[in-house]
């Protein structure tokens, strides 16, 4: 490099120089545009994803207008030129470097946001929650890069610094609902506690299927078809039990009762019978039954089986329910109920 720069101040003209100089920037350019096109982009071209092309596609140009910007700053230093036409000269350059910059480093996150976005999203989120981001980004690159401007035009840049911070709290202040809300959904969105189609049911009881996860609230649909909307804020903050988490499978409990004396073991085969026979009722766990207690006057069971879903509860345990019945009358299986004795006694009247 030292020889390099004794040969460049051989010249006896800085102009010459200063010429010779910015050659050599863009023969750099241009040998690095080779080296991002043929062998980063061959090496790009072998891996299963397109995101590192379209990053090469993005970032190659900025890097090589970068080169021959500095080198067109290196050329005009060499010049020797006066003081406020180097500041002025370098105050263009520099700000249509950082202008090359924002505008390539958006483009590049919004690249990145998105294909994270569809790979990562579960919650259904992504149509509201990507293209916020984005703009977010985007609004904080735009504010870095003429805080850079700014700086380079020697501009004080402190009491705009200040404006901003009393806005910001100012701004905070005023909708923290909103942003509790947004933080929440932000919260949704990364630990996922749910997604759209699941059965959640909330700490005040409600049961429903997840419609919508938006940035501001998430809505559940109940069975009655009534639309429940909770904010984020909240929901991030109590407990909700997933019916559809980890497995879809939703275990059903059915209990019933039989007299004493009963022959269990051919109860137990109608019962089996009947869950199988059942098209919403998975084999897999297979059906069970459980004897719980000895009651009164009935032995206390529990059929024990799993629904494909949790939608299906309500109507598989109709089904269930009226098929015992049926094929318990057929087999003369009764069902125990309370039995109570009265005495009659005659008073006799006394004198």
């Amino acid at each position: 490099m030292n020889q390099i720069q004794e040969y460049l101040n051989s010249f006896n003209s800085p102009a010459m120089t200063a010429a010779v100089t910015f050659c050599m920037y863009i023969i750099a350019a241009k040998i690095i545009d080779i080296f991002t096109n043929k062998i980063l982009r061959r090496l790009a071209e072998g891996t299963s994803t397109h995101i590192d092309d379209k990053a090469i596609d993005l970032l190659h140009r900025p890097v090589f207008f970068t080169v021959l910007i500095f080198g067109a700053i290196h050329s005009i230093e060499i010049l020797n030129l006066p003081e406020k036409f180097i500041y002025y000269s370098n105050g263009i350059l520099y700000t249509a470097l950082a202008l090359i910059w924002a505008i390539c480093i958006i483009k590049v996150s919004n690249l990145f946001i998105a294909s994270i976005h569809r790979v990562t999203d579960m919650t259904g989120m992504n149509k509201e929650l990507a293209p916020l981001i984005e703009n977010m980004w985007t609004v904080l690159i735009i504010i870095g890069g003429i805080m850079f401007v700014l700086s380079i035009w020697k501009i004080n840049i402190t009491p705009l610094l200040a404006s901003a911070g009393i806005v910001g709290v100012a701004v905070a202040l005023a909708a923290k609902d909103t942003l509790a809300n947004f933080f929440g959904g932000i919260s949704i969105f990364i630990d996922k506690p749910y997604k759209i189609g699941d059965y959640i049911v909330l700490d005040t009881e409600e049961r429903g299927e997840v419609v919508s996860i938006g940035v501001r609230s998430t809505r559940i649909k109940t069975r009655d078809d009534i639309l429940i909307t909770i904010p984020n804020a909240i929901i991030a903050n109590t407990k909700i039990i997933n019916e559809s988490a980890p497995v879809p499978n939703f275990r059903m409990r059915v209990p019933f009762t039989l007299a004493y004396g009963t022959e269990i073991d051919r109860t137990e085969e109608i019962l089996l019978a009947i869950s199988k026979d059942n098209e919403n009722v998975q084999n897999d766990p297979e059906p069970r039954i459980r004897f719980r207690s000895f009651g009164d006057s009935s032995l206390n069971f529990e059929l024990l089986c799993w629904a494909k879903e949790p939608s299906l509860r309500g109507r598989t345990i109709h089904e269930l329910n009226k098929e015992i019945y049926k094929r318990f009358g057929e087999a003369g299986i009764t069902f125990p109920f309370p039995h109570r004795t009265v005495y009659l006694r005659e008073e006799k009247n006394w004198k």
